[in-house]
């Protein structure tokens, strides 16, 4: 049987589409953090049939949930203090991202200046577009 222990302050992502937790572990930058961090894959669920969950021991103040409402605004972030469940966040799609997207349109100002941040308005909540602030080539996510 499996036994993955509680933790003490941290995150638990769950309801996440399976398959998807490896591309949100590097994109949350967790390969680069020295924090524990527990990826389940392919847990069964009622709700979804198949689900991943990441569980990450951390300062709660550590994450950027934008980048998660960005990738998948459907996980469910539940915050965890002193072994407890303090909060369960419901994601929303961030009205702008930084530095999640990179702008495809070689002539845009992103492409050239060398670290000049990459900016992403949301344009379109229902189809999910967003638009480089800069040039405005969109992104479908």
């Amino acid at each position: 049987m499996l036994n993955i222990s509680g933790i003490h302050e941290g995150f638990v992502l769950d309801h996440i589409q399976a398959g998807m937790s490896l591309r949100i572990y590097h994109d949350l930058k967790l390969d680069r953090q020295d924090w524990t961090v527990a990826i389940i894959k392919n847990a069964k669920s009622n709700k979804m049939g198949k689900k991943d969950i990441i569980k990450v021991e951390c300062p709660i103040d550590a994450l950027d949930l934008d980048i998660l409402g960005f990738i998948d605004h459907k996980i469910t972030v539940n915050v965890i203090k002193d072994d407890q469940i303090v909060e369960k966040k419901i994601l929303q799609l961030p009205k702008e991202v930084h530095n999640v997207i990179s702008c495809k349109n070689p002539r845009c100002i992103t492409s050239i200046e060398q670290g000049l941040q990459q900016i992403f308005v949301l344009t379109d909540e229902k189809n999910k577009v967003y638009r480089c602030k800069y040039c405005e080539t969109k992104y479908k996510g």
